[in-house]
């Protein structure tokens, strides 16, 4: 029995190993099919729809109105953004659109820009797909117990757990209450934490519902690229209603931001196999006819109003319009100049204290000098060792730092051309920034320079000895006359006592 015991595991061994290289390649060719079907996997197509998006310059028309749109609230529109509060307390606004949307997926870019002095802003800005408008309320400045979906750009932290600003996706079916004091964390299906306030560049996000998943990229606001998106966060097996309305809505309570979109652009998105409907299908023939009646009127009225400018102002007739804005390039340009005043004005500053060392380390050179010409022989020979060591080092840090001081003017006439060739033409971005690095390189030179001599010559923050203006002679006779003038006093005293005890 010990022996068939003994033999049974050795006789199972190829078993075992057939068993674990089979379920091995079953598990890599599952692996290899699932790879190449995701690879192979084409995007969905993408059609932008004009009718439920908005984009400047031309955004609000001369009414105040924005095209296909509605604005409640203490929104402004402008002719290149929407402001939907100001930065004052307890104000809302929002936008929606006019038409109901009917779509089953969908993609939304969404730019905007949130601004404030303070260091916390509030209350924060709402992107919305509802079966109905939510003009107004108190989420956001929208209207609670919503059916669809909310992605909140919250920016104020209601719990007091330091978890924003965050980005927050949550869901309703028409009967949930919006929780406030938490922030919605207890009711989020996704969320993130981005700063969007105060951003160099507007802010970007990127809202894709395709297949009952919904995807939230944001872009920092860091850089000017379009196309620079990172992962927020993504909900699975999201069911939203097919009809709807897209709105933005913002709001502010205690603590007050600028919450302002440059645009608002809806792209309907559609599998590879399907092909989406024709736009004369979604169009009725009535309003299609209606918008180029208004649009040839419109065309009309502009040529006469030229005409009109034209024969009142003969003179400017095909003169070019001066562009009022300012280009990128030309901003750009302008900031380097800004960056090199300032540092033209850092290096005027450190050259006059340059200066001022300069002078204190003459005069205690000349000090010394002359305290050594007075000693002459009666000084001793440490003494005049040491002397001579303060002297050399003196004489040395007076060299280096008239290196620093010639350095300095080197950089003060670098600045100086940069700035002239500025002002008599146009400087191009790559000259302007070279220019610029060159200028901070020295300055980390001079830094350098500094920081070695300083270690250099006070290693241990001494400050050398002063020699001694009192010699031998002079202490020996002063102690003599002292003490001659102290027994004389003694001597008075002591007569004084004496006569005035004959009395009694």
């Amino acid at each position: 029995m010990a022996v068939s015991t003994a033999r049974r595991p050795v006789a199972n061994t190829p078993v075992l190993m057939l068993t674990f290289l089979t379920t091995l390649i079953f598990h890599r060719c599952v692996a290899e099919t699932a790879t190449g079907a995701s690879t192979s996997e084409e995007p969905p197509h993408r059609r932008f729809e004009y009718k439920y998006s908005f984009k400047g310059p031309h955004l609000a028309q001369s009414d105040g109105s924005i095209p296909f749109w509605i604005h409640t609230g203490n929104a402004i529109p402008s002719t290149d953004q929407v402001r939907i509060t100001p930065s004052l307390r307890s104000q809302r606004g929002s936008v929606w659109t006019k038409n109901r949307v009917s779509i089953e997926h969908w993609e939304v870019e969404v730019t905007f820009r949130v601004s404030g002095r303070g260091r916390m802003g509030a209350d924060g800005l709402a992107v919305w797909f509802t079966t109905s408008q939510g003009l107004d309320g108190p989420v956001y400045g929208a209207a609670d117990q919503w059916n669809g979906v909310g992605i909140f750009f919250d920016s104020f932290d209601n719990d007091g757990k330091k978890n924003n600003p965050a980005i927050i996706v949550v869901g309703n079916n028409g009967k949930l209450v919006y929780d406030h004091q938490n922030d919605g964390t207890t009711q989020a299906l996704g969320t993130c934490l981005r700063d969007f306030r105060n951003k160099p560049y507007p802010v970007r996000a990127k809202i894709t519902y395709y297949k009952k998943t919904l995807t939230v990229m944001i872009n920092s606001g860091f850089t000017p690229d379009k196309e620079d998106y990172e992962l927020c966060t993504k909900v699975d097996n999201m069911i939203i209603p097919r009809e709807g309305f897209f709105g933005i809505s913002a709001a502010t309570g205690g603590l007050a931001d600028d919450h302002d979109v440059l645009s608002f652009l809806l792209f309907r998105l559609t599998e590879p196999g399907q092909h989406p409907p024709p736009p004369e299908f979604e169009i009725p023939k009535e309003e299609k006819d209606k918008y180029q009646e208004e649009f040839q009127n419109f065309q009309q009225e502009l040529d006469k109003k030229k005409e009109e400018f034209q024969k009142e102002h003969p003179d400017v007739q095909g003169e070019p319009v001066e562009d009022v804005y300012e280009s990128v390039n030309d901003r750009e340009i302008r900031q380097v100049f800004e960056g090199q005043n300032r540092i033209h004005l850092e290096i005027k500053q450190l050259h006059r204290q340059l200066a001022m060392i300069l002078d204190e380390q003459r005069r205690y050179v000349s000090v010394i000098t002359d305290e050594i010409a007075k000693t002459g022989t009666n000084a001793q020979l440490g003494q005049v060792c040491q002397m001579g060591s303060v002297i050399a080092t003196q004489q040395e840090v007076l060299r280096n730092l008239n290196e620093l001081r010639n350095s300095f003017y080197d950089s003060l006439k670098q600045i100086g051309s940069a700035q002239q060739q500025g002002q008599a033409g146009p400087m191009g971005t790559y000259e302007a920034v070279q220019h610029f690095n060159d200028i901070k390189e020295h300055l980390h030179t001079v830094k350098r320079d500094v920081e070695h001599l300083v270690q250099r010559n006070w290693p241990k923050n001494e400050v050398p000895p002063m020699p001694s203006c009192l010699s031998t002679v002079h202490f020996v006779i002063f102690i003599v006359i002292q003490s001659v003038l102290f027994f004389c006093y003694i001597m008075y005293k002591s007569q004084q006592e004496a006569a005035a005890k004959k009395f009694f």
